[in-house]
């Protein structure tokens, strides 16, 4: 006998103006092309769900789940879009474990809901098996973010620059709360709305906030905190997100909404990963202040709450300290020097006049030797003399810690990856997932749950000239 696990709905029963009641659309001969094993065992599922693909096409509701579609604004590339929402997801139900976390199961590439807008419901193969493996890449780095647990296939045609399959992926996350719920009724000039939905933020993620006479400002202070820390992350492994728009926005500090990606190849600092961002808005080197843009979006929705400038201040002083303290680590620094951000400035200038990997770099320098003058990371250059300059000063600099190499060697491996999930590698794996074939996919999905392992295949080498410069759209 299947054993069911067990839902709450929250959302459902305590905020009924904020959402649409609806169950998804399923999809033409669905078929399950992978599941989460792991992921599955964490949340204590029994296999035999994974049996075919009912509930993870929409096709089949488990007890106690209450499907609906939420609603939201969003300012989009930095303009007010009006009502958003759930265009193509729908929230299933939050399941509850027996240690009494709670995880939201939210089917996206759905159907049609009242929020789709001009849009068809659906998502894509090519876009489901991107997202399932951007959040597993970021989740064994280590970095916040949503999850994926299962990904159907199916027959039914959908147009996007072509004729592409629909697929569904079934997204799991602690929560789905956007800054663009709380602006939504800012703009409706509903504040009460504003308050019941932050009340409901803070008793469901922020208990002990809760009996707090500041709990607003508190509140949103750690919302500005885990927002500057998930950025820096995403700037020390190079991860840029491509639509930082305020819908796009946990308010839990979670990665959300997969889209047009990119973990950077070559260190370019202004690496556009969208190539609809024809004014590169969302490029690498904006998104953190793209953050406190959007902060200060929901700050504005925050009517009547004291101390929010001083909250929003807090920002760059958060970011900062949580960037240096991991480039730090990169760099094998273990304990801080005046001089650690110019030899860190120093080797980001020469790597972009170098165009040099991004990831290969940092994880060739986890290989020094402080005794040592030659490097394999020396082949990487072409101004020698530059690297080598450099390069003295640097060892010269792990001597002040005093730490062994073998010790700080194991220690820089451990936040440098060798593999990140360059756009390349997830192409292979997507044109397999097109041909029902999720070998690649899973093969990937395997290297990435371990990415600080060293390896010596084509996952780890710079990429081949056609997948260096792969152009990647909002289209899904």
């Amino acid at each position: 006998m299947t054993t069911h696990p067990e839902f709450n709905n929250t959302w459902h029963d305590r905020l009924a103006d904020f959402y649409t009641a609806l169950d998804p659309t399923p999809l033409d001969n669905a078929r399950l092309l992978w599941h989460n094993a792991a992921l599955a065992r964490e949340l204590e599922l029994d296999a035999a769900l994974f049996s075919e693909a009912g509930i993870w096409g929409g096709e089949v509701l488990l007890p106690g789940m209450q499907p609906l579609a939420q609603v939201y604004s969003g300012h989009q590339f930095g303009v007010w879009a009006g009502q958003l929402g759930d265009g193509r997801g729908i929230l299933l139900g939050e399941q509850r474990l027996r240690d009494g976390r709670q995880y939201d199961w939210h089917l996206k590439g759905a159907g049609l809901t009242p929020y789709s807008r001009m849009g068809d419901g659906r998502a894509v193969v090519r876009s489901t098996v991107r997202e399932a493996l951007a959040s597993e890449a970021l989740h064994h780095l280590g970095i916040p973010t949503t999850r994926a647990l299962s990904i159907v296939t199916s027959d039914t045609p959908v147009y996007r620059e072509s004729v592409e399959r629909a697929a569904m992926l079934m997204r799991v996350a602690q929560s789905h709360l956007r800054f663009g719920h709380v602006e939504h009724f800012y703009y409706r000039r509903e504040p009460e709305k504003v308050q019941q939905l932050v009340d409901y933020a803070i008793e469901r993620h922020w208990p002990q906030l809760a009996a707090e006479s500041d709990r607003y400002l508190l509140w949103f202070r750690d919302v500005v905190a885990r927002t500057a820390r998930l950025i820096a992350q995403w700037q020390c492994v190079g991860f840029a997100h491509g639509v930082m728009n305020t819908d796009n926005m946990s308010l839990l500090g979670l990665t959300l909404d997969y889209g047009p990606y990119g973990f950077l190849d070559d260190w370019q600092p202004g690496f556009i990963c969208n190539h609809s961002d024809y004014q590169g808005r969302y490029a690498f080197d904006n998104q953190p202040a793209v953050g406190l843009w959007n902060l200060q979006r929901l700050a504005q929705a925050l009517i009547d709450v004291d101390g929010l400038n001083e909250a929003l201040g807090s920002y760059q002083e958060t970011l900062m300290r949580e960037y240096g303290v991991r480039m730090r680590a990169k760099l094998g620094f273990m304990t801080p020097q005046q001089e650690d951000n110019a030899l860190l400035s120093e080797l980001l200038t020469l790597m972009e006049q170098e165009g040099s990997d991004f990831t290969r770099t940092f994880r060739l320098l986890s290989e020094t030797e402080q005794q040592q003058a030659a490097s394999p990371l020396r082949d990487e250059f072409i101004d020698r003399a530059s690297f080598d300059a450099w390069f003295a000063r640097y060892r010269s600099r792990l001597a002040c810690d005093g730490v062994d190499d073998g010790a700080r060697q194991q220690a820089m491996k451990a936040v440098n990856p060798a593999l990140v999930l360059r756009n390349w590698l997830a192409q292979r794996a997507i044109e397999g997932a097109e041909r029902d074939d999720p070998a690649e996919l899973e093969r990937l999905l395997a290297a990435l749950s371990n990415p600080f392992d060293d390896r010596n295949d084509d996952y780890v080498r710079r990429p081949p000239d056609w997948g260096r410069h792969l152009e990647v759209s909002c289209s899904s």
